[in-house]
């Protein structure tokens, strides 16, 4: 749920790979490695998936695999995702290179998949140091993120292999009864408002039948940008990244997107305000009619992508809740992930009647 492709630490307690097993895959598996000892750091951020840094001399790539104890049915599918990354970046090219995918858990414990290390500014709640925000800035990425998004939505998804990997037929119906699903199979609390916004939600499925390439994730901490901010050169997680309606991926990244007079719940949810709250920076109304123009497509029902974004939100966070309050997890930032659940589901029920 969160970009994880530029501060490193030592690896978290628990969450250590055996060097010797993985050096010994590497070179058996990737030609021409340095004879160097092989180094490991965990990126820092994130909240599903476990990724590193590998390094041995000056080769460098980054490894994903999926969290630690037992995961949702579907959830975290390494071979997936590097088949999704292996389709995407011959046409998008801030879609990090693909390197190798195995099955093999005798390795790291499970499936994973290794892809290009991409070096660049990394955006979350605040600029680096060196960087001194304006409003001209913030205006040129809040442009940077809606061309992007439109250009990824504009490649013809039946030009690649995602063609043989998606069913585009149905997306929306199959999306909201899934989250619904998910949502009640990983419940721990009883929520009031929820059986209000869950019927909701599958009475008012949009009858739309557009489909393009989503990335379903889209959000400044995954992505990464030149040192002059002048260029996207990097966009991660591709996890949920399939071929279904553009304008749930726009409401997905609106649903990210907080702007200075958001309620705190919004502002605040996964930690500090994103740098979108600052001066210059679109606002979500501004950035879908900017969308709607350059991708001249309709977005009259945004509430509807909106409202259903924020409940895909509040399930991913159950999810992750379920798995902390089972044991499955002792990273102590999901504790209070239920209270976040409960203000979310109560916001959009808020939405529904205001």
């Amino acid at each position: 749920m969160a970009g994880v492709y530029n501060e490193t630490i030592p690896v978290r307690k628990g969450e250590e790979l055996n060097l010797e097993v993985l050096e010994s895959f590497l070179r058996k598996n990737i030609d021409h490695l340095p004879d160097a000892p092989l180094e490991l750091l965990q990126f820092s951020a994130g909240h599903s998936n476990l990724t590193y840094q590998i390094k041995i001399g000056d080769w460098e790539a980054v490894l994903r695999r999926p969290p630690l104890g037992p995961v949702a049915p579907k959830a975290h599918d390494m071979e997936r995702e590097f088949n999704i990354i292996s389709a995407i970046h011959p046409f998008f090219d801030a879609a990090p290179k693909p390197i190798l995918f195995s099955n093999d858990e005798s390795i790291v414990g499970s499936p994973f998949f290794l892809m290009e290390r991409k070096h660049g500014v990394l955006l979350d709640t605040a600029f680096p140091s060196h960087i001194q925000p304006t409003k001209e800035l913030g205006r040129r990425l809040s442009e940077i993120m809606v061309d992007q998004l439109v250009n990824l939505h504009s490649i013809d998804f039946k030009q690649t292999e995602l063609v043989k990997m998606s069913k585009p037929e149905g997306f929306m119906e199959r999306q909201v009864h899934g989250w619904i699903s998910r949502f009640q199979k990983s419940k721990t609390d009883e929520i009031e408002e929820a059986e209000l916004v869950m019927k909701w939600l599958a009475e008012h499925i949009p009858l739309r039948d557009e489909a393009t390439i989503i990335h379903y994730d889209y959000k400044f901490n995954n992505a990464m940008f030149n040192e002059e901010l002048t260029k996207m050169v990097g966009l991660f997680d591709w996890e949920m990244t399939t071929v279904g309606d553009p304008l749930a991926d726009l409401g997905v990244a609106m649903s990210y997107w907080v702007q200075g007079d958001d309620p705190k719940l919004l502002k605040v949810m996964f930690g500090e305000p994103l740098i979108t709250v600052m001066d210059g920076f679109m606002t979500r109304d501004e950035f879908i009619e900017a969308y709607a123009k350059k991708s001249k497509r309709d977005v009259d029902n945004m509430q509807f992508y909106m409202l259903f974004a924020y409940f895909k939100l509040a399930v991913i966070a159950q999810q992750i809740y379920y798995r902390y309050k089972k044991g499955q997890t002792r990273d102590e930032r999901f504790a209070k992930f239920g209270q976040l659940v409960k203000s979310l589901i109560v916001y959009i029920n808020e939405k529904l009647n205001s």
